[in-house]
């Protein structure tokens, strides 16, 4: 049969090889031969023959394919434990180039501060000794407090550290300082490093020195609001603050003002002396502008020779706010007249000042200036070196009340006061005594009533020498009815204002009158308002007590009308208390004004203090406080009041 099978010992030994792989591989059905066979004998004989090959030698084939399985497994190995060694190899080469970013970052230009949980220092970089001029060895070991400055207070450290103990991160800006003691601005961020439970294990700080940006970002804000020469804010600053005036001032009702003041003949200057003085004289100008407001106004300079003043929080009585405006702009007026050292130059200069005031937003900013600009240039128009405010009747208003002022001054060394008596009764109308009303005879005014002057008397501090001449006044008039067996017996009351009240010398003062006329002081009652209470009561009442040691009597004036404080009232030295006329008025009628009234009689009375009511001007009104136990009494119904000899002859 052999001999029969046709083809080369090639082509044999690969149709074997083939039939061998389907008998090992379990496919001999699908096995094909690849020897080339013309018969279905031959094919036969060939399929016999393989499989007899294959029986005759099982084993050898067996042990040949373990091997191979064997031989490729450890190339397989091989190859993963090779695989495995050129990761960890890439891995390693990873970890090296990530630990270099690292150590290049941690290096960078920026401060790194790394502290433990207790905020002890374990390692700052280069960057942050370089800052803070602390070399490494003297920071590892501390704590972060050694950098902390004054500026931020405790209260800031501790609430910064509660923000990154509760959040993991705080940002902002503090100021630290240097080793040689030097305090600067630095960013700072502080982060919280946590470990797997959520517990603190360090803290990174990251720090930025701003010193430059911070000193770049206000030479910016300089430029762009103050003026170069005088530091002074400009035109766009001053706006910015007038809007915030007007909005304030009218949710809070006080009155602000605007001044506007240009300097006299400063073009003269500036063509004589030169620019340079000009410069300087502005300057000076500034400077002394500054010193007449205080902190809370402001003065801004918006061109050439023109400055604006800013007040802010006057009265909120239109009267009352202009007075302390004329104030404000004499000072200023008075201070830029003074003269001027300009180099080896001395030179005078005068302004001519405008002013508005405003109370809410009514007016708008530009309105407002321009308001002061008019006022300024009818300063000018009126010879210069002059104050003139925008609203006309304003200006009469202020103008009368300077006039007054200056008259005021002369009044007492002209002699020009004089006391009225008003009588006060009891409920027979014997006469008791008188209070004594001041009033000023003025050559031009004729007579002027106390509620004309005595404001402004308090306002500027006349009110003193005013009070002392009415106590030595009273007290010579006590002096001469003790010498009368008809009125020894007749009391005076005088107003004391609460600023004499607050005289350290008061007690003294009133002492040496009673002393000089050689009075009975018992005679002689001190009439206080209840304002008096307000402030200091506790200074109020020892003065009240010291004087009633020696005998002189307190009457609380207009009571009802003003802030009394019942736990006060109890507590000072008082005789008696005098009911308003603003409660007798209508009193016959009223029934509020009647309650009112049997109320202060009745705390009076539980108080043992005598009670007189002022204002009583028709029967009606003396019956009712008669039937309710007010038995004193003052009012046009017994006497209006009068000079000294016509108050005699009605005495008689």
């Amino acid at each position: 049969m052999c001999d029969q099978v046709r083809g080369s010992d090639a082509e044999y030994a690969s149709a074997m090889a083939a039939g061998i792989r389907a008998v090992m591989s379990d496919k001999t059905s699908e096995f094909s031969l690849e020897y080339p066979c013309h018969s279905p004998v031959e094919k036969r004989w060939f399929v016999c023959r393989v499989a007899s090959f294959c029986h005759e030698n099982a084993f050898r084939i067996l042990m040949t394919h373990e091997d191979v399985t064997k031989t490729k497994l450890a190339e397989i190995e091989l190859n993963f434990q090779n695989q495995e060694k050129e990761k960890r190899a890439l891995e390693l080469i990873i970890a090296n180039n990530e630990l270099s970013i690292a150590a290049t970052a941690f290096q960078s230009q920026g401060g790194i501060l790394v502290t433990d949980a207790n905020r002890v220092i374990l390692r700052v970089n280069r960057a942050f000794t370089t800052i803070t001029g602390y070399s490494e060895q003297e920071l590892i070991g501390e704590t972060s407090h050694l950098l902390r400055t004054d500026l931020d207070d405790t209260t800031f450290h501790h609430e910064m550290w509660q923000v990154v103990n509760k959040t993991g991160e705080w940002a902002g800006e503090i100021w630290s300082h240097r080793k040689n003691g030097d305090m600067y601005p630095e960013q700072i961020t502080v982060t919280a490093a946590k470990d797997a439970n959520g517990k603190v294990t360090n803290y990174i700080v990251n720090l930025t020195d701003i010193t430059l940006s911070k000193a770049a970002a206000e030479e910016i804000q300089q430029l762009a609001f103050y003026d170069p020469l005088t530091k002074l804010p400009n035109r766009r600053l001053l706006v910015d603050r007038i809007k915030h005036a007007l909005a304030t001032s009218g949710r809070a009702g006080w009155v602000g003002a605007l001044l506007f003041i240009d300097l006299d003949h400063f073009k003269t200057l500036n063509d004589t002396l030169g620019h340079d003085s000009g410069d300087l004289l502005l300057q000076q100008v500034s400077a002394r502008l500054i010193d007449s407001v205080r902190e809370c106004d402001t003065v801004a300079r918006i061109g050439g020779d023109e400055f604006v003043v800013l007040i802010e929080g006057l009265s909120q009585h239109a009267i009352e706010s202009a007075a302390e405006t004329q104030v404000i702009a004499d000072k200023i007026h008075a201070t830029l007249n003074e003269p001027y050292q300009l180099g080896l130059d001395q030179y005078y200069s005068s302004p001519s000042i405008g002013v508005t005031l405003f109370q809410d937003q009514l007016l708008g900013i530009e309105e407002l200036l321009q308001q002061a600009d008019i006022a300024m240039y009818q300063a000018k128009k009126a010879g210069r070196n002059d104050i003139r405010f925008f609203d006309q009747q304003m200006q009469d208003t202020i103008n009368a009340r300077a006039s007054m002022e200056k008259d005021l001054h002369k009044a007492l060394e002209r002699e020009q006061f004089q006391l009225y008596y008003q009588v006060q009764v009891n409920s027979s109308r014997q006469v008791v005594g008188a209070e004594g009303l001041i009033r000023w005879v003025h050559p031009k005014r004729g007579l002027v009533s106390p509620c004309d002057f005595i404001s402004l008397a308090e306002e500027t501090g006349l009110i003193l020498p005013i009070g002392e001449w009415v106590l030595d006044t009273a007290c010579a008039q006590l002096k001469a009815w003790q010498q009368d067996e008809t009125t020894h017996q007749l009391t005076i009351s005088v107003n004391v204002s609460t600023k004499q009240c607050r005289q350290s010398d008061f007690v003294a003062l009133v002492k040496t009158s009673a002393n000089k006329f050689d009075i009975n002081p018992a005679l002689l009652k001190l009439e206080l308002t209840e304002s008096i209470l307000l402030e200091n009561v506790e200074d109020i009442i020892a003065t009240m007590q010291e004087l009633k040691e020696v005998g002189i009597h307190f009457s609380l004036d207009d009571f009802g009308t003003g802030y009394s404080s019942l736990q006060y009232l109890k507590q000072l030295p008082l005789h008696q208390l005098k009911i308003d006329q603003s409660f007798v008025r209508n009193i016959a009628i009223d029934h509020s004004d009647q309650a009112i009234v049997r109320t202060i009689i009745a705390m009076a009375s539980s108080l043992e203090l005598n009670v007189i009511a002022e204002g009583v001007e028709t029967e009606e009104q003396q019956k009712f406080l008669q039937k309710n136990h007010c038995n004193h009494y003052q009012g046009y119904l017994f006497g209006k009041p009068s000079p000294i000899d016509q108050f005699e002859v009605l005495l008689k």
